[in-house]
């Protein structure tokens, strides 16, 4: 299944059922593992190692390049799609760009709703998991069970049931030492990891509020053609639907609830609040999802996150952080690679009318942060210490589903009540060939949630108990 390349800078019964960039510069990569891989990790070796590439849209093939750049010794040897144009154009690119890592056969080209197991199964030691963000759990779930390395595109998760599931498979993956990197790229940036870390250690004191936005133009959409199901339309524009990519609050703005996250520390916060809705976006053709929201994550120190995000044409974009601390300020302004000024990392004490610190070190071949993760990942496996990101990856993407519940809802909805709530967006019976109506847009106070029901009862009974 294809994942497009995004705007960023960058109870499972039924789901169980279905278990049925150019290359970057020399330059970058070595500025890269000179400045980014973790000590003792080497970004050289003449090992070949093996990968397969699941989800062949522009992230996906994007990713493949990367892993292909990442060493000269990885090949490409498997790789899967649920339709085959997007596996021949990426094989296509592939062959003018890293023609002799390019291992695939016509024998391991898959199609398919199990193109995945296929791709796992073919004797790949790594796995790149670039579908749309629905079917990452079970295709991760399915990875670490056969003992591969892998690499999974954001989110990793876009419902509370799929967070719980996804839990589960990162504790195994560290169990049986495997490499797990993920596609949130500002943990993979130089301007972030020189910067985060001062903030952590006090330089802005303990912080109170951040206001962050991530607002983007719209994306693409594929106009339905009279072929196609239900199904397969709503797969083909998976960016649309809830269910496949969680609204694009779970699928792109969650690049800065990771942030967020990050310079909490990875506490995640207890409560959350928001609003939102669709105002440009208002065809059927545009699926379910909203195209603005407005949050409040609220931490128990009493700390409050303000996240603002939205896809819509014609209105000022840009992409911001602001740590308000009890000290001083950190702000951030994101970009991938240093135009139009670059990114901006600026601390400064309350009262100080100086510019404070600066992070003016950044080398001019900045390393291209998704390129970053490819070359940590594949060195650390060929140094034999595979790097495991761990929980908080799933941790941001709940974060984000906590908001989106909180919007859908207009509730005040807790951290606790999200991830045990009984919300799995999946489809019960997933048949490319048939119906499947699309849910009506969510209107807060109107539309009836079953999982909101759930969480409603048991405050009830909850209080009935403390009475």
């Amino acid at each position: 299944m294809s994942q497009s390349q995004s705007r960023s800078p960058v109870g499972r019964s039924s789901r169980r059922s279905f278990l049925k960039s150019g290359a970057a510069t020399a330059a970058a990569t070595a500025a890269a593992a000179q400045l980014i891989v973790p000590q003792g990790v080497r970004a050289a070796g003449s090992e070949v190692v093996k990968f397969g590439l699941i989800g062949c849209g522009g992230r996906g093939t994007g990713a493949g390049g990367q892993a292909l750049s990442a060493n000269p010794s990885n090949h490409l040897t498997a790789i899967g799609d649920l339709w085959p144009e997007p596996i021949d154009r990426a094989l296509q690119s592939y062959s003018k760009s890293h023609p002799e890592q390019i291992k695939v056969t016509p024998e391991t080209k898959f199609t398919g709703l199990d193109a995945y197991k296929k791709v796992i199964d073919s004797g790949v030691d790594v796995v790149l998991l670039t579908t749309p963000p629905a079917f990452r759990w079970v295709h991760f779930q399915y990875a670490v069970d056969k003992d591969k390395h892998v690499f999974a595109e954001k989110p990793l998760c876009v419902d509370a049931a799929g967070y719980r599931a996804v839990s589960k498979t990162i504790e195994e993956s560290k169990r049986k030492k495997l490499g797990f990197v993920d596609g949130f790229c500002w943990r993979y940036s130089i301007g972030e990891r020189k910067t985060f870390p001062r903030v952590h250690d006090g330089a802005i004191g303990d912080i109170v509020s951040i206001y962050s936005h991530y607002n983007a133009n719209q994306l693409w959409m594929k106009p339905r053609q009279p072929t196609w199901s239900d199904t397969e339309w709503q797969l083909r524009n998976w960016l649309y639907f809830t269910w496949l990519s969680g609204d694009h609050i779970v699928e792109q703005a969650v690049h800065t609830i990771d942030k967020v996250a990050w310079a909490m520390k990875d506490e995640m916060p207890v409560r959350a609040w928001a609003t939102g809705g669709r105002q440009q976006r208002v065809e059927p053709a545009y699926g379910q999802i909203w195209d603005h929201f407005a949050v409040v994550y609220e931490w128990a120190n009493g700390a409050r996150a303000h996240l603002y995000c939205r896809q819509q044409d014609q209105v000022n974009t840009g992409v911001s952080d602001h740590f308000i601390g009890t000290k001083g300020v950190c702000d951030i302004t994101s970009n991938f690679s240093p135009k139009n000024n670059g990114p901006s990392y600026v601390i400064r004490q309350h009262g100080d009318n100086g510019p404070g610190w600066r992070l003016t070190d950044v080398p001019k071949d900045y390393p291209n942060a998704y390129q970053v993760e490819h070359d940590e990942l594949f060195a650390s496996i060929r140094d034999g210490k595979p790097i495991n990101a761990g929980q908080r990856v799933p941790n941001s993407a709940m974060m984000a589903v906590l908001g989106r519940m909180a919007g859908y809802s207009g509730d005040v909805i807790t951290w606790d009540e999200a991830i045990n709530s009984t919300e799995d967006n999946f489809p019960k019976n997933l048949d490319l060939a048939g119906a499947m109506p699309t849910p009506p847009v969510a209107v807060p106070g109107r539309t009836e949630f079953q999982w909101l029901k759930d969480i409603k009862e048991a405050r009830r009974t909850k209080s009935k108990q403390n009475a």
